[in-house]
């Protein structure tokens, strides 16, 4: 076998610290013979004191690290002969004239090592204060016994390992930069370069924060200024850090010493800290002050720096072009058979590159499976004519479109409701005007990237969100109307409440929004903010604080809705309490009037599925209930279910029957006018 340098340096290292243990052995023997009474020859030491090994023997990069003294030295190697060389204990028993103390001590390293000094066991001393060594249970200090740490005892010996006490709080990640896209790598060059600079100025190294909802590109950038500085990744969750004092001083001075030993950065991962627990907060603001390595820390959004010097870079996901790129790579000869599929999917998808080859590796495992290709219909994606039969190429797209889709839902579903696409552009009763501004939502939505990125309309990349605003009363459309964008994009559909949204207390709504719009920009969801009158109200004049942050509130959702790739809607009764200054920000205003006797009896006709068995029904007469088609909805249902229970077919007297219950929940009288002829 051929023996490699490493091979060669770990065989001179242990010849190395072997040789001054026996130096060390040497003083031991002196101190028997002298105790026996006979007079031990003095022998020159056969090893110099250094190694003259490149890089240098563990033990001197160990010395010059923590400062260690000649004498410092020996009491580690001391230490270190009890682990290693079998004739230390009894040795140390008859020096020290007492067969119970087979074993170190200060005092046996006061009488025995040249240049002793007594601090050399003080608690602030480097042997304790960075845990090189324990000192055991005794009557006296000077009799105590001294125990080599055993993860100092592997690091003198050539062997790199994380610290037991560790294990459990910190996670080892493996650094590289090959699959960092441009944008990212430019980041983390960025990073490296201010802490070498930093470094050659002898200056404290600044802690970094990455923020943003881009987990695995935190990541991935820490990961590669690790590797452009030689340095290791170590991760640590904030979750984990221990509140109680004891504990928490364990782990720090434990991670300090290791961070020296392994050339460690540490990467605090925050992502998931509540940010309303003050105890977690405060245990994480004290770490980051203790910790003697480099940090960066890992948050979804900035965190304000107690003393140390900080930088903080808002990581974004990867730029259009650098996903299309990863998409290419993900699928090899199979993205060139994809046609303009491709854009689309980069167009309403903005995905991380994990979640990209994720999404590849998933839908060709779905895509072998032939039970699965056949189950689905030509329907089941945007990205397929309806009227077409399924190629290979465009089952991939599909797989692809739907995969993507799945992917995205996970987070929003915890924050906002979902609503499963059903209604039809026939079920939507409303007139023509309204109907073709909700055909151009749907055309701008799936031609974005065509107009944006091909057409050059994309420009400074402001205001390139698409927002809709539904006005209307209580039961007029507005929320199938959303139902059926969705059903025609092929785009979840989440309902956000804004009442809900809102807080009293200052900064938080803004949170809460960022949250709902962060999570959905993956999957490009439509998202539909319902009681857009809790939060957009004409703008009085500002006489407080209160009323100026109502108004940042508002100009931060428009904000967002203008930035956000996806479609966002919102939703009003009452069109004319809003502020013209934040309608001209809305892109669409699809106004839903209240239905018509016309319209109504369209309604009614279409009301119930076709597996429903009707008798008699007519619409005309129908359509004399002056009610909004949610109403005549909840109507229709409620006299299925009477029907039904008297195991007859829907007729005019259970709708009658249903009507009134509905009138006395609307607390209105339901008129002769109404219902004349009926029965």
């Amino acid at each position: 076998m051929m023996t490699t340098t490493s091979d060669r340096w770990q065989a001179a290292n242990q010849r190395y610290f072997m040789g001054q243990i026996a130096r060390v052995r040497q003083a031991l023997e002196r101190q028997v013979a002298k105790m026996q009474g006979e007079e031990k020859v003095q022998e020159e030491d056969f090893l110099p004191l250094t190694s003259n090994l490149s890089p240098p023997a563990t033990l001197e990069q160990l010395c010059k690290t923590f400062g260690l003294s000649d004498f410092e030295r020996d009491i580690l190697l001391l230490c270190v002969g009890m682990e290693l060389d079998p004739s230390f204990p009894s040795l140390c028993a008859i020096a020290q004239g007492n067969e119970r103390q087979a074993y170190p001590t200060m005092s046996l390293a006061l009488a025995i090592l040249p240049a002793s000094h007594w601090d050399a066991l003080t608690p602030t001393a480097s042997l304790r204060r960075w845990q090189l060594i324990e000192v055991g249970t005794g009557t006296t200090l000077t009799s105590s016994p001294l125990r080599i740490d055993e993860r100092i005892l592997h690091y003198i010996a050539g062997v790199q390992h994380l610290d037991e006490r560790l294990i459990g709080i910190i996670e080892p990640l493996h650094r590289s930069v090959q699959s960092l896209v441009p944008s990212h790598r430019q980041v983390a060059e960025q990073l490296a370069g201010t802490w070498l600079q930093a470094s050659q100025q002898g200056s404290a190294l600044p802690v970094v924060q990455l923020c943003g909802d881009e987990t695995a590109s935190k990541r991935a950038i820490a990961s590669a200024t690790c590797a452009l500085l030689q340095l290791n990744l170590n991760a640590m969750s904030a979750q984990v850090i221990p509140t109680s004092p004891s504990d928490f001083n364990s782990i720090l001075r434990l991670w300090n010493r290791e961070a020296i030993l392994s050339e460690s950065v540490l990467l605090l991962d925050c992502d998931d800290v509540e940010t309303s627990d003050p105890a977690r907060e405060n245990v994480i603001a004290t770490l980051i002050e203790g910790v003697t390595s480099p940090i960066i820390v890992t948050s979804p959004e900035r965190r304000r720096s107690r003393q140390r010097p900080s930088i903080t870079i808002d990581v974004s996901k990867p730029t259009a072009p650098e996903q299309r790129a990863i998409w290419q790579d993900a699928l090899g000869e199979a993205a060139e058979s994809l046609n303009g599929h491709l854009d689309t999917l980069v167009s309403h998808f903005s995905l991380s590159a994990p979640s990209i080859y994720a999404v590849c590796t998933e839908a060709k495992g779905r895509g072998d499976n032939k039970e699965s290709l056949c189950s689905l219909s030509p329907q089941s994606s945007v990205l397929i004519p309806q009227s077409s039969p399924l190629s290979p190429q465009e089952t991939l797209s599909t797989l692809l479109w739907d995969t993507c889709r799945s992917q995205a839902r996970q987070r929003l579903n915890d924050l906002a409701q979902p609503i499963i696409p059903g209604a039809s552009w026939d079920e939507l009763v409303l007139p023509e005007a309204q109907r073709q501004v909700l055909r151009d939502i749907a055309a701008h939505v799936r031609q974005r990237a065509k107009v944006y990125e091909n057409w050059g309309f994309g420009g400074s990349g402001r205001g390139l969100g698409i927002s809709a605003l539904f006005a209307g009363g209580s039961g007029t459309g507005k929320t199938m109307a959303a139902d059926v964008l969705a059903g025609e994009l092929q785009l979840d559909l989440y309902r956000i409440d804004l009442s809900s949204v809102i807080s009293k207390y200052i900064g938080e709504t803004e949170k809460n929004l960022r949250r709902v719009f962060d999570a959905a920009e993956a999957g490009g969801a439509i998202l539909l903010f319902d009681e857009a009158d809790a939060l957009f109200g004409k703008r009085s004049e500002v006489k407080d604080s209160h009323d100026r942050h109502a108004n940042i509130e508002v100009a931060y959702l428009l904000q967002r809705m203008e930035a956000y790739r996806g479609l966002a809607i919102l939703t009003t009764n009452l069109k004319g309490s809003l502020d013209q200054a934040f309608l001209r920000r809305i892109r669409f205003i699809v106004q839903f009037p209240f239905p018509d006797a016309t319209q109504r009896a369209e309604i009614w006709q279409r009301i119930f599925p076709r597996k429903t068995p009707t008798e008699g029904l007519d619409p005309v007469k129908l359509a004399r209930l002056n009610v909004a088609g949610g109403n005549i909805r909840n109507i229709a249902l409620n006299a299925a279910f009477i029907a039904a229970d008297a195991n007859e077919p829907v007729g005019m007297q259970h709708i009658l029957q249903a009507a009134k219950s509905e009138y006395v929940k609307l607390e209105r009288p339901l008129t002769d006018a109404e219902v004349k002829g009926w029965v």
